[in-house]
């Protein structure tokens, strides 16, 4: 038995989230209906038949944790753009031109998502699908995640240790100083900040240390694709 109910425009994309309490803000009557278009209440006997019960708001409830959602195709299509460029928008903030590190405009990850056919899935999450975009895209431009900085110690005996790891860890030495202790500042990706971490405490038995000198190390000015 599929009874209708009519739900609040804006609340539509998560509705088993709502408790009773959220109940007007979620539905824009707590009535479940035969027929929405004309008017039609659902009988009580259909109900209790279909939920085993005739409250309304239980019933409402049980429709929204269970039930499933219809939108029109033009609220779907809607909801498919604000989530592509939610992906753009994550991509753009996370991601540079390795060659120059620049970062790129929301505009141009846009496009070149549509260069690829990149296709919206509505149930995955924008960060989920940023880190796809990521890897498509790299077939197609020079884009990565951009890298963070790094300042790293560590006594002079264990110097050759720590720099044998680091560079196991393909991390991009950008300074180096010996007076008489190692001073390093490198460029890591952010998914191997934590080894690094742990690798230089557990080479100078935690006499060393890994200091993040910028989350996100970009030039100025945006890149564009010409």
């Amino acid at each position: 038995m599929r009874l209708p109910y009519m739900v609040a425009g804006d609340l539509k994309v998560s509705p088993s989230a709502y408790s009773e309490k959220d109940l007007d803000e979620v539905l824009q009557t707590p009535t479940v209906f035969a027929n929405v278009s004309k008017g039609q209440t659902a009988k009580k006997e259909d109900l209790v038949a279909a939920f085993g019960t005739e409250d309304q708001k239980e019933i409402c409830l049980q429709i929204l944790a269970k039930g499933e959602l219809q939108v029109s195709e033009r609220e779907r299509h809607s909801q498919l753009e604000a989530m592509f460029r939610d992906i753009a928008t994550t991509v753009a903030d996370k991601c540079v031109n390795p060659d120059t590190r620049r970062p790129y405009t929301v505009g141009v990850i846009e496009r070149a998502m549509k260069d690829v056919h990149y296709s919206v899935k509505h149930h995955k999450s924008s960060k989920q699908q940023a880190l796809e975009v990521i890897r498509q895209l790299k077939d197609h431009m020079p884009i990565d995640r951009a890298k963070m900085k790094l300042k790293v110690t560590a006594p002079a005996r264990d110097t050759k240790k720590v720099m044998e790891r680091l560079k196991q860890l393909e991390c991009q030495l950008e300074e180096e100083s010996h007076d008489p202790d190692l001073l390093l500042v490198l460029l890591v990706d952010p998914g191997t900040f934590r080894e690094v971490d742990e690798s230089v405490r557990r080479e100078t038995k935690g006499a060393g240390s890994v200091e993040v000198v910028s989350v996100k190390e970009v030039k100025e000015g945006d890149e564009l694709l010409t």
